[in-house]
């Protein structure tokens, strides 16, 4: 068993180690290749672990760059195929993790754990945190169109000015609930992360315009038949008309007709408002998994 750093060409193998530990999360092959080759930042990092050729586990570490929080890093999505558990894989991805991310100054860091894994991020000494909440919906069942609110029109994200869309995406992400606020978005790194995202759907992707002006929107990230319904937000001074809804429902109904048949998207467990719409949808619960928050040491002197 060996670690080794990730590299474009192990993709396919991520992807599908990936489906096999979190069949509920969507990001394909193109666009697990695009980090690989064309990483965020030089700050971002991803191992994975060989056992007799073949990977069973992968992780990526960064420093947080969208927070004003000092020194905050992420772990993220570190796993190990069920097969290949308790041999020291997450160990050997957990100890590359931390060392990278101590290098870079961090100190304090998030990862996002399932249940059954808690016991694992407990003993390195991270204790979680809050609950994310998974829920899954048949594009089929999504509920009719209803007529846009007066006074509103709704149009794909194609046929938009992407600094427009930015900013309201930064108005939009200042309140959203997590461990640190998010609240230190550029341009570039927006960019980098929705808009030039290989696996973004433009015409899927909705925004409501009031005034010729986005006041919501939602993101529709896909990978075949399987799609992750994203950032889904209204301006603070627009919510409470139904604008975020209209927007979910009409960003289904392009994705079905595009060949998409199931939907996915996870919300914190505070974000009463985006749980209610999407239950009423008719989204459905698929699992949770908990943000856990550590502490790494300071580096020893030279």
């Amino acid at each position: 068993m060996r670690i080794r750093n990730a590299v474009p060409d192990d993709a396919p193998a991520v992807v599908a180690l990936r489906a096999e530990v979190y069949p509920y999360l969507v990001r394909g092959v193109a666009s697990t290749r695009q980090m690989l080759a064309d990483p965020p930042d030089g700050d971002w990092t991803a191992f994975v672990v060989e056992d007799g050729g073949q990977i069973v586990g992968w992780t990526s570490a960064f420093r947080n760059i969208t927070t004003s929080e000092a020194d905050f890093g992420e772990i993220s999505l570190l796993h190990v195929h069920p097969d290949h558990r308790r041999r020291g894989a997450g160990a050997l991805l957990f100890d590359a993790a931390s060392r990278h991310l101590t290098a870079l100054g961090v100190r304090r860091v998030r990862a996002w754990v399932q249940g059954e894994s808690l016991d694992f991020a407990r003993g390195r000494g991270f204790t979680p945190s809050r609950e994310l909440r998974y829920s899954m919906l048949e594009t089929r069942l999504a509920p009719p169109t209803p007529d846009a609110p007066a006074g509103v029109s709704v149009v794909p994200l194609s046929g938009l000015d992407e600094r427009a869309l930015y900013t309201a995406y930064v108005a939009a992400s200042a309140d959203e609930p997590g461990d640190v606020p998010s609240d230190a978005i550029s341009f570039d790194t927006w960019r980098y992360e929705v808009w030039n995202n290989v696996g973004l759907d433009k015409d899927a992707s909705t925004a409501v315009l009031y005034g010729g002006q986005i006041v919501a929107f939602t993101l529709v990230k896909r990978d075949g038949e399987r799609m992750w319904s994203d950032m889904t937000a209204t301006l603070p001074e627009h919510r409470g008309r139904g604008l975020a809804r209209h927007a979910k429902i009409v960003a289904l109904h392009r994705a079905a007709a595009g060949g998409v048949t199931a939907s996915y998207t996870s919300n914190d467990e505070s974000n009463a408002p985006m749980l209610a719409i999407n239950a009423r949808l008719g989204y459905r619960p698929v699992t949770v998994q908990w943000s856990c928050l550590g502490a790494l040491p300071a580096p020893e002197a030279a």
